[in-house]
């Protein structure tokens, strides 16, 4: 294959070229990254063929998965992302084992403070569902000090993510951050789910390289060599790499897309390693993937990641990484007002 041609399975696979249902596209892409639901929400919104603000929740959860980061998937696929050490820790409030957050100096909530405080929210998300500021009040009522919250409601999920990775409760898949109870399932086994999610990545964002896919799923060489091994996957070659994929049958005879306004942290940005990404070059590395960890919404055209975008109400702010023509700027332009409408304000930096 050329690059072009992978570049045409790789987008027609992620819905950017024909799109698809909601729930095709979650199961197919494993997830939304979503730590700001408007990004997962246009995500959505450029993939799928029947994308409603409305209704957009329906059928969808939203947890710790991939990579230890936030995402919105089908709330059928729950066994396989919320695996809960291998089933031992479904529904269990036994937090007297080591984790990696009671190991943490700052660590303020002992096994039986954390199981009651943990029973506080579980009760009460029951009977409603809360935020994260109410949640902190409903403990606060129940004697909870400020050093146990800053463990319980930690920014990088503390107590809370302890909760949701065993099975409890879910994100309400919505701004603001609100908490709901999970339904029951069981989870499956480490070895089934992680094979299940690795045949989903090479049929549906493959072709990819086994960097790649270390990338995307946060694994280890010898994993991602393991599933390889188990899967029905073919190969080719190009650019002196090896990419790997399971055909879907799909078809690829659709050109690359003139323009695309990609979501922040979007899928065809964290899909594939990123300092060998197909569509970014290394020189804009940075103006996607900033060194805090934000990767910001990308414009590509025909292809190639020219640029970034940011909307605040009908201002649009486009900021290119290098000069476009007269006929590009139109195309870029056009694009915005078939997403947002013809009141847009286009801003250009440079």
């Amino acid at each position: 294959m050329t690059i072009e041609e992978i570049k045409i399975r790789q987008l027609t696979n992620q819905s950017l070229i024909t799109t698809a249902d909601k729930l095709t596209v979650v199961r197919d892409l494993c997830g939304i990254q979503s730590q700001f639901m408007v990004n997962a929400m246009h995500s959505l919104r450029i993939r799928c063929n029947d994308f409603d603000e409305a209704t957009v929740a329906d059928g969808l959860v939203k947890n710790w998965t991939l990579r230890g980061t936030v995402h919105v998937f089908a709330e059928d696929d729950l066994p396989l992302f919320i695996r809960c050490h291998n089933g031992s820790d479904y529904l269990s409030d036994n937090f007297s084992g080591r984790t990696f957050w009671n190991q943490r100096d700052c660590w303020a909530l002992t096994p039986e403070r954390q199981r009651e405080l943990s029973r506080v929210i579980v009760t009460a998300i029951g009977q409603q569902l809360l935020t994260r500021d109410e949640l902190k009040e409903v403990c606060r009522a129940h004697g909870m000090t400020e050093a146990e919250e800053g463990s319980m409601f930690d920014p990088w999920g503390g107590g809370i993510r302890e909760l949701c990775e065993r099975g409890f409760m879910n994100y309400v898949v919505q701004e603001p951050k609100a908490y709901c109870p999970s339904p029951r399932f069981t989870p499956l086994p480490d070895d089934v789910a992680k094979l299940e999610i690795a045949r989903r990545y090479f049929t549906n964002i493959a072709p990819a390289t086994i960097h790649d896919a270390m990338y995307f799923l946060g694994a280890k060489q010898s994993e991602v060599k393991s599933w390889l091994s188990q899967l029905p996957v073919n190969s080719t070659e190009c650019g002196g790499k090896t990419y790997y994929y399971i055909e879907n049958g799909k078809r690829y005879d659709h050109g690359i897309p003139d323009c695309l306004f990609l979501a922040g942290f979007d899928q065809l940005m964290l899909g594939y390693q990123k300092k060998e990404s197909l569509y970014l070059s290394e020189e804009h590395l940075r103006g996607i993937f900033n060194l805090a960890g934000i990767v910001m919404p990308a414009i590509l055209l025909r292809g190639t990641v020219i640029g970034k975008w940011k909307k605040k109400n009908r201002k649009l702010t486009i900021s290119l990484f290098t000069s476009v023509t007269f006929e590009d700027m139109t195309v870029i332009e056009d694009k915005a007002v078939s997403l947002w409408g013809d009141t847009i304000e286009i801003i250009k930096e440079n």
